[in-house]
C-alpha cells in the first residue's frame, strides 16, 4: 500500500498544473455526488417503502374488519393476508411465516417488518390487532413481495451513479477548459520572460485580477535583478579599477628590486611594499564588509548606549598614540540608539579614521540630542569638502582628494557608513565645519518610547 501511494504521489507530481486541477475537481465532484447518490437512493427507498406500507396497512385492516365481523381466519387466508394468534402462530391453517418472536412484537405494535417466508425470498409485512368474535386477539397481516421495491431502488441506484460519473467528467473537462484559457495569459507571460531583454519590464494585464498581481511582482523581481546586476557590474568594475593600482605599484616594486637589486634601497623597497599592502588588504577588508551590509541579512536591532560606545572608540584612538588627539563632548546622561553594538563600532571607527586622515590639529566627536534622534557630529580642520562633492562622499571609491596615496584612504570607509545607518532607518549627510574643515553628521534614532 506504500508503494501505491508513493507511486501514486510520484505520477501526480510530473502531472500538470491544468491536469492535476481538473484531476482533484472531477475526483471531489465524484465524492460529492457519490453522497448525494446515496442519501437520493436511500430516500426513495424510505418514500417508497412507506407506500408500500400503506397500502399493506388497508388492506389489514379491511381484514380485520371482516374478523370481526365474524369471518372465519381461513376465509381470509392467502399469499399475503395472514391471521395469527398473538404468539405468532398461524390460526388460518397455512404454515408460519418464519416471523421472529421480536419481529411479531414490531408487528403488533403497528410498526412495518420487513421478514423471510417459506414460499418467498422477501416480504413486507404490516399488521393490525384485533379481537375475534369470541374475544381473543388476533394478529392479522397484509404482505406483498419487495422485488419490485428493490428493483426499483437497484435501478435508480444505477441511474443515478451513471449520471454521476457523467457529472463528474463533465466536470473535470469543463476545469481543464476554464484553467487552460485561465493559464494563456501565464504561458504568453512566460515566454515573453524568455526573450525579455535587460531593463524592460512584463506587460501588465488591465483588470486588476490576480494575473495583474503577478505581473506587478514579476516585474518588481526584475528590477530587483536589473538593481543586483548593475550593483554587481559597477561593484566589479570599481574593484577591478581599485585594487590594480596597488597590486601593480607592488609588482613593479619587486620587479625593480629582482632586476636592480641594490641592498641599500631594499629596506626602502620593502617598506612602499608593506604599505601598499596594508593599502590592499585595508581595500579588501572594506570590500567585503560593504558587500555583507549590502546584501546580507540585517540582525534585529536593540538598544545601544551611544556615548559609551563613543568614548571607548576616541580612548581606543588616543591610546594608540594618534596625531592629532580626538576630543569627545558628549552629555554625561546616557543615550540610547536603536542599532547593534558591531554597526556603531563600525561608523564612529570609520568616521573618526577618515577624518583624522584629513585633519591637520583637530578632531572632535559631538553628541547632541534630537526629537525623536540622535545627533552624531564628527568635525576635522583639514581642507573640508568641495560643495558639489559633498553628495558623493559616501558613494565607495570615491574621493573629495584626488591624489589618494597620499591619504592612504580606500573610499569606502564613508560608504560603509552611510549603508549602516541607512539599515536602521537614518541618514548622514557631509558639511561644513565650524573648524574650517569637513562635517560628518549622523542621525540615529531613539527607541519607541524615549522622550
Amino acid at each position: 500500500m506504500r508503494r501505491l501511494f508513493e507511486w501514486a504521489r510520484r505520477w501526480k507530481s510530473r502531472r500538470t498544473v491544468q491536469f492535476r486541477t481538473s484531476l482533484v475537481a472531477a475526483g471531489v465532484a465524484l465524492i460529492g455526488l457519490a453522497v448525494i447518490v446515496r442519501i437520493s437512493v436511500g430516500f426513495i427507498g424510505w418514500l417508497s417503502l412507506r407506500s408500500v406500507d400503506t397500502e399493506l396497512r388497508s388492506q389489514s385492516v379491511a381484514a380485520a374488519n371482516k374478523l370481526a365481523a365474524g369471518a372465519r381466519p381461513a376465509e381470509l387466508a392467502a399469499v399475503d393476508l395472514r391471521v395469527l394468534d398473538s404468539t405468532g402462530e398461524p390460526v388460518d391453517g397455512l404454515p408460519g411465516t418464519d416471523l421472529r418472536p421480536q419481529e411479531i412484537d414490531e408487528l403488533k405494535a403497528g410498526h412495518g417488518v420487513t421478514g423471510s417466508v417459506r414460499y418467498s425470498n422477501q416480504y413486507r409485512w404490516v399488521g393490525t390487532v384485533v379481537p375475534d368474535q369470541r374475544g381473543r386477539p388476533r394478529l392479522v397481516l397484509a404482505g406483498t413481495d419487495l422485488s419490485a421495491y428493490n428493483d426499483l431502488r437497484s435501478t435508480a441506484k444505477s441511474l443515478l451513479a451513471l449520471g454521476s460519473i457523467a457529472a463528474a467528467a463533465t466536470v473535470g473537462l469543463a476545469t481543464w477548459v476554464v484553467v487552460r484559457r485561465a493559464l494563456r495569459p501565464v504561458e504568453r507571460m512566460r515566454l515573453a520572460a524568455v526573450s525579455l531583454p535587460e531593463g524592460e519590464r512584463l506587460p501588465v494585464p488591465d483588470p486588476p485580477d490576480e494575473l495583474r498581481a503577478l505581473a506587478e511582482g514579476l516585474n518588481g523581481m526584475l528590477a530587483r535583478r536589473d538593481a543586483d546586476t548593475e550593483w554587481l557590474r559597477r561593484f566589479t568594475g570599481d574593484a577591478a579599477h581599485e585594487l590594480r593600482n596597488p597590486i601593480g605599484s607592488i609588482r613593479a616594486q619587486a620587479e625593480v628590486a629582482v632586476v636592480h637589486p641594490d641592498p641599500d634601497l631594499a629596506q626602502e623597497t620593502l617598506q612602499e611594499i608593506s604599505v601598499e599592502a596594508e593599502r590592499l588588504s585595508e581595500m579588501v577588508t572594506g570590500l567585503l564588509a560593504l558587500a555583507r551590509a549590502e546584501a546580507g541579512t540585517q540582525p534585529p536591532a536593540r538598544p545601544v548606549e551611544l556615548v559609551a560606545a563613543a568614548r571607548l572608540a576616541v580612548d581606543r584612538l588616543n591610546a594608540r598614540g594618534v596625531r592629532p588627539r580626538v576630543q569627545l563632548a558628549a552629555p554625561a546622561a546616557a543615550m540610547v540608539v536603536m542599532a547593534t553594538p558591531a554597526e556603531v563600532a563600525t561608523v564612529l571607527d570609520n568616521l573618526l579614521t577618515n577624518a583624522l586622515r584629513y585633519a591637520r590639529a583637530l578632531v572632535r566627536i559631538s553628541l547632541l540630542p534630537a526629537v525623536g534622534s540622535v545627533r552624531l557630529l564628527v568635525d576635522d580642520d583639514g581642507p573640508g569638502i568641495p560643495e558639489e562633492q559633498r553628495a558623493r562622499v559616501f558613494e565607495r571609491f570615491h574621493r573629495a582628494q584626488p591624489n589618494h596615496a597620499t591619504t592612504g584612504g580606500s573610499g569606502l570607509g564613508l560608504a560603509l557608513v552611510a549603508e549602516a545607518v541607512r539599515r536602521r532607518d537614518g541618514f548622514v549627510r557631509a558639511s561644513a565645519s565650524p573648524e574650517g574643515g569637513a562635517r560628518i553628521e549622523v542621525r540615529w534614532l531613539l527607541p519607541k518610547g524615549s522622550a
